[in-house]
């Protein structure tokens, strides 16, 4: 089982097509996709909408996605190829209680590819890559804080690439490689093979644990 991790430092820079362009572009691995999406106060996990209920079983819900029109995020990796598509809604905060369910379906496949920095938490995946765009100025917490465990950065390519609408955000702390991409291709080749070839590693790796332990 491998699980890749895909997150953002904020909305609207490009997660939902990093998921779908890997699953795409790496077909055989009949991927499990997962998106976790956190609603803010007041909003029903349940129904997506605003409801005023605090109730727990309002604090998170899981769906699997059945549409194939490609009109949502979670339709769109289907579209992309995906096996299983999942959407995950929690209250803000709540996610560890959506947390045993996720396990489930994330067990249940050898490949699991999750668009969310939160689920971090809760979990060590095999490759975490996390998407940023310097001319958004919006920097999540949960994006900052595991910023230094990215093992790659998708950054878009910018004219004023030197001057990001950051504040005090440096990505000089980043030690692993950073992929400069132009939207709307969120998916270069050269982030392709740099994933292929971490997920044979993990796949090599186990295999040797497994051969080690029999």
């Amino acid at each position: 089982m491998s699980i890749i991790v895909i997150g953002g430092h904020t909305r609207s820079v490009g997660k939902t097509s990093v998921v779908a362009g890997l699953i795409a572009a790496l077909p055989t691995h009949h991927w499990t996709a997962i998106k976790i999406t956190e609603h803010r106060h007041g909003v029903c996990s349940a129904h997506g909408e605003a409801c005023g209920c605090a109730t727990a079983d309002h604090s998170w819900a899981i769906s699997e996605e059945k549409d194939r029109s490609g009109e949502s995020d979670t339709s769109r990796f289907l579209v992309a190829g995906a096996e299983h598509s999942w959407w995950v809604r929690t209250q803000p905060g709540r996610l560890e209680k959506a947390m045993p369910r996720i396990r489930e379906i994330i067990a249940s496949t050898q490949y699991a590819i999750i668009e969310s920095n939160s689920i971090l938490r809760f979990l060590k995946p095999d490759l975490y890559l996390t998407v940023l765009d310097p001319q958004t100025a919006d920097f999540k917490a949960s994006a900052l804080t595991y910023l230094d465990q990215a093992d790659a950065v998708l950054l878009h390519a910018t004219a004023n690439s030197k001057s990001p609408a950051w504040k005090q955000v440096l990505l000089k702390p980043v030690k692993c490689p950073i992929f400069v991409i132009q939207p709307p291709k969120y998916v270069t080749q050269e982030v392709v093979e740099f994933v292929r070839a971490r997920l044979a590693s993990c796949i090599a790796s186990s295999q040797h644990k497994t051969e080690l332990s029999s």
